[in-house]
Order: structure tokens, then C-alpha cells, then sequence
């Protein structure tokens, strides 16, 4: 079953699946290097609110934006 970013725990990692959202969220989300098939790491989670790792850089995600990352089961 696939899931949102936010199920991920610190330490672990996945495959992102889709990303949902409105055009312009989508799109900053794919700037920032969240595009399918990509793998990210969760680093640290803090109130919902995580610190990921993404193509080799360390980016903030609120808790609204990572529950639009979908990823792979």
C-alpha cells in the first residue's frame, strides 16, 4: 500500500511514487528534487515537520507538503 512521506520514519527510506497537489506545489516540490522514481531518507522528524534527504541534499519539509509526497509500497 502506498503511502504518504509522513508514514516514513527517521532512518528509513523510500521510493517516491507521485506527488499530489496544486500545479504550483507540484512544481516547487519537483524544483526542490521530488520527482517520481527518486529515493529519499528521512533524517530527523520534529511535530510532524522533516528534515529529508533527496538527491544528495538536505532539504526542511513541512508536514502539509510531505503528506503530498506519495511514496511506493
Amino acid at each position: 500500500m502506498d503511502m504518504p512521506l509522513t508514514m516514513l520514519r527517521a532512518g528509513s527510506t523510500g521510493t517516491i511514487k507521485e506527488v499530489h497537489g496544486r500545479p504550483d506545489m507540484k512544481k516547487h516540490l519537483a524544483d526542490l528534487g521530488f520527482v517520481a522514481g527518486d529515493t529519499v531518507k528521512v533524517i530527523s522528524e520534529l511535530n510532524g515537520n522533516l528534515i529529508i534527504e533527496v538527491k544528495g541534499t538536505r532539504l526542511a519539509v513541512n508536514r502539509v507538503m510531505a503528506n503530498h509526497i506519495i511514496l511506493a509500497a
